[in-house]
């Protein structure tokens, strides 16, 4: 029996009260770290490899159905707006397509040839790189997308919670946080999930930072979608400049982006640029 399918370590969960049911959440949550934790040489050789296969034009597609899809495609949204890299550099596939974010769509994941249709739409090619999510680790879909992109000289990489899995055994780079039995028996978006979002937070993070989208600690490419950020931004600038809020609000507009300003400010040497 896979791991995450077991039987939960806790039994007799309707009879608890609702602070034993969250302390033992809670309980349970605290392994996730650990096991995310020995994967980190793994991570490591995935981001490696994908820095140099960014520069070069290549992309980052996550596949996977339900939540392990969903997970992907939350990921995968949040670098345009948090970086400022285009749209599609990092994408997000879901088994049942872009319907199925919201509701399950019957039976999509278990079709093998799913997972590369869906990827053919992209004209993909050797430069880019496959990340399967699959917390099983036996879901059809994803499997037959790395399995194809083994064959078609695409770098493929998986993330799952169940050891020795297929998928993995498909995968080049194989990333296997094991979280154990699930509070509640089978229910994968809890720790499994989890742990997911843990590594995928790890992977395009580092990326983003290795790519040159971060200067110091700042998200200086970030798009200025709302009043929140702007004053983000305008804190950056302040830290960096020590110039007044208001002075620096208005160079962020005027330029578009953190790394606008700081970059004419270097080349004018003067503080209104």
């Amino acid at each position: 029996m896979r791991v995450t399918e077991s039987s939960s370590l806790y039994d007799n969960l309707d009879q608890m009260t609702v602070e034993e049911l969250l302390t033992g959440i809670n309980n349970e949550d605290a392994k996730i770290h650990v096991a995310v934790q020995k994967e980190i040489p793994q991570i490591e050789k995935l981001v490696t490899q994908l820095v140099e296969r960014i520069k070069s034009g290549g992309r980052l597609f996550y596949l996977g159905a339900g939540t392990s899809g969903r997970l992907g495609i939350l990921d995968a949204s949040e670098i345009p707006p948090t970086y400022g890299m285009p749209d599609g550099v990092v994408i997000g596939l879901i088994a049942g397509g872009d319907r199925a974010i919201r509701k399950a769509v019957e039976a999509a994941e278990d079709n093998i040839h799913g997972g590369w249709e869906d990827l053919q739409k992209f004209q993909v090619n050797e430069r880019d790189t496959i990340v399967g999510i699959a917390a099983s680790g036996g879901t059809p879909y994803v499997i037959g997308a790395l399995q194809d992109g083994n064959n078609n000289g695409l770098l493929t990489a998986c993330i799952t919670c169940n050891p020795d899995s297929e998928i993995a055994k498909v995968a080049k780079i194989a990333i296997e946080p094991i979280v154990g039995p699930e509070f509640v028996t089978g229910s994968t978006r809890m720790k499994a999930g989890t742990a997911q979002k843990m590594v995928l937070n790890m992977i395009t993070t580092s990326l983003m930072i290795k790519l040159g989208r971060v200067k110091g600690n700042k998200m200086v490419d970030m798009q200025l979608t709302n009043k929140k950020l702007v004053e983000r931004g305008s804190k950056m600038i302040v830290d960096e400049l020590g110039i007044e809020f208001e002075e620096a609000k208005r160079l962020l507009l005027l330029h578009g982006s953190v790394r606008a300003v700081l970059d004419n400010y270097k080349k004018s040497g003067q503080k209104s640029v």
